[in-house]
């Protein structure tokens, strides 16, 4: 979601190279993030289909707070 978020949407083999998973393991990870509704998996077409991931509102706002609330933990030390 961190890599996602300032982005907004990347291609599903972009993902895998960043966060160093194999194609089946990321897919798991995007499907339990889509069944809550975080993200939203379709294929766009450009030379050839390609799978794009793209943060929703919620999954943007949710990530959002998440990081405040890290942040006010990491700011009481």
């Amino acid at each position: 979601m961190l890599y996602l978020l300032p982005r907004g949407r990347v291609l599903f083999k972009e993902l895998m190279e960043v966060l160093e998973l194999t194609p089946g393991n990321l897919d798991s990870h995007l499907k339990t993030l889509e069944k809550a509704g975080y993200v939203r998996i379709y294929k766009v077409f450009a030379d050839r289909p390609r799978t794009a991931v793209e943060v929703t509102k919620k999954g943007a706002e949710e990530t959002t707070d998440y990081l405040k609330t890290l942040k006010k933990i990491i700011s009481g030390f």
